[in-house]
């Protein structure tokens, strides 16, 4: 298992980057839409090839609507124009944080207590986090609103996060996760093309090699193939321990944001990257050790019964 841990952090650590390369020049609406309109027939025939069935009932296809609108519309509408304004790097690091609002949604609707050693490792992970981002207000070049590319990466956090939220229903839990993600694409790339059409206008169609190579590389390695690795880790290994893999995405993130975005390193930025880590490291080692107290109880009632 930890080839495909370490594949899937280190790739989705790399798409940060490769995505300061599509919104150079093209609108990131349009940018967005041409990831999608190639990922997502890949996923339908992902799907087809693992043999999953495609047929979705009523209540199915509101539920993939819902989750495509929020995960492959608003989340990455969002996380395409934050670029715009602040390093990939940063904002992969900020989207680390995804485990605060999935807990507190988690919380509010179903009840689930959220540990001390949660709430302590996610204030401290905030608290790295801001450092990093004074740090980004203080030096960045990118000419961009620091300020404004905040409030649209946690406007991607939350669109993820509910995202997350609508699709652990029982409706979801009884669909194929290849098939929910292949229905879910083909209506977030509706949205996306309406997005486009209203906000932008007609499509930019870019002739550069380069913003191709990095279309392709984020809908088919980015999105089609992992996927299906991270969802075979949660089956093999848990979602807890799964979650590790965060940290090699934001550890990758950031060295190509030193290496390609000339990111500057200082103290104040170095001491926020130490905590941040450190602190999410505390919170998901929290949130797995309850998982695996949760499945012990769970055992424990099955042998009782």
């Amino acid at each position: 298992m930890i080839v495909p841990f370490v594949l899937t952090g280190t790739i989705w650590g790399s798409t940060w980057w490769v995505i300061t390369g599509q919104i150079d020049g093209v609108p990131a609406a349009w940018a967005v839409f041409y990831r999608f309109a190639l990922a997502t027939p890949g996923m339908f025939l992902l799907a087809w090839l693992m043999k999953r069935s495609l047929r979705l009932d009523a209540p199915g296809h509101v539920l993939a609507a819902a989750v495509g609108v929020a995960q492959f519309c608003g989340n990455f509408l969002f996380v395409y124009h934050a670029e715009l304004h602040l390093t990939s790097g940063i904002v992969a690091v900020m989207f680390a944080l995804l485990m605060v609002p999935n807990a507190f949604f988690a919380r509010v609707f179903i009840g689930e207590r959220m540990e001390p050693g949660f709430l302590l490792g996610s204030a401290l992970a905030i608290v790295g986090v801001v450092l990093l981002l004074l740090h980004e207000a203080q030096t960045s070049t990118m000419g961009g609103s620091v300020p404004l590319g905040i409030v649209l990466t946690v406007g991607g956090i939350l669109s993820a996060s509910i995202a997350n939220v609508v699709q652990a229903n029982e409706v979801g839990r009884r669909i194929a996760m290849v098939s929910l993600l292949a229905w879910a694409m083909l209506y977030g790339l509706a949205a996306d093309l309406v997005f486009a059409l209203v906000t932008v206008g007609p499509p930019v169609l870019p002739t550069a090699p380069d913003f191709w190579l990095g279309t392709a590389y984020l809908a088919i390695i980015g999105s089609i193939v992992t996927f299906p690795l991270h969802y075979n880790l949660v089956r093999q290994i848990g979602a807890g321990r799964t979650a590790y893999n965060s940290i090699i995405t934001v550890v990758v993130a950031m060295l190509l944001s030193t290496l390609f975005e000339d990111y500057r390193w200082t103290a104040l930025a170095a001491g926020g990257m130490a905590l941040a880590l450190i602190g999410m490291v505390l919170a998901l080692r929290s949130r797995r050790i309850k998982s695996v107290k949760v499945g012990q109880a769970t055992q424990l009632r099955h042998e009782v019964d």
